[in-house]
């Protein structure tokens, strides 16, 4: 495997220094970059393009959620927080890992493996220059409520239009995020997904069945059991695309 990208997120010069001494015993990890608030940060994020991110969760100002929520493409995450065990758990996030300050040696190199195996589990690199569309791969972080999650955009099945704003569906999960439709759909991998309808933006690859429905339109039936109409001039489409 090449070198690993590292960017650290982390107000404290102190635990950054503790951070690189660590990272020091572990030659596929290349620090890039480091930042000490969100803008920093996310502005790196962007044009550095890190395979993996070591981010604190509380820094002044904007804490480490608020940047995952910012950024449009999240890296690997790890978490490096002074939070105890069970409010870390409390957060119905994906993050690969996170690690109670002071950081262990070996609990570091436990996370370390993990970031590798995820990396080399992934048939996207990352690349040093902007990409225009996410792919299956990306992830994105969502936060509703109190409860937050980083997705592979490739684990949700459905996008759909509450209002002015999108609820997102993944596994048992269905939280609301504050942005358009249109704006989501413009970045979404263009074989994966497809606009069924006004309201709707379905992944291919979740569609268990298709049928013929009233007036030119198609039901497409997902693997969960939930069925999903297919506006007739979207049916032409989909048809098309398909070749049926």
């Amino acid at each position: 495997m090449s070198s690993i990208k590292v960017i650290i997120v982390e107000d404290s010069r102190l635990a950054r220094n503790e951070l690189k001494e660590l990272i020091k015993n572990h030659v596929e990890l290349e620090v890039i970059g480091e930042a000490e608030n969100v803008d920093t940060a996310y502005q790196m994020i962007t044009e550095m393009r890190p395979d993996l991110i070591f981010l604190d969760i509380n820094m002044p100002e904007k804490d480490g959620f608020e940047l995952l929520e910012m950024l449009e493409d999240v890296p690997v995450t790890v978490f490096t927080t002074a939070f105890d065990e069970y409010a870390i758990k409390s957060f119905e996030y994906n993050a690969l890992d996170y690690l109670l300050k002071p950081i262990n040696q070996n609990r570091f190199a436990d996370a370390v493996e993990k970031v590798k195996t995820k990396l080399a589990g992934s048939n996207t690199a990352r690349e040093a220059t902007v990409i225009e569309y996410l792919n299956e791969n990306s992830q994105i972080f969502i936060k509703d409520g109190e409860k937050c999650w980083l997705v592979k955009i490739g684990e949700v099945f459905l996008f759909e239009i509450v209002g002015n704003y999108t609820r997102v569906y993944f596994k048992d999960c269905k939280p609301l995020i504050y942005k358009s439709l249109n704006q989501i759909e413009e970045r979404l991998p263009q074989h994966l997904f497809f606009r069924a309808n006004r309201q709707q933006v379905v992944n291919l690859q979740y569609i268990k069945s298709v049928d013929n429905w009233f007036n030119g339109k198609l039901k497409a039936t997902m693997n969960n059991g939930s069925e999903v109409e297919i506006s007739r001039r979207q049916s032409a489409l989909f048809k098309e695309m398909l070749s049926l």
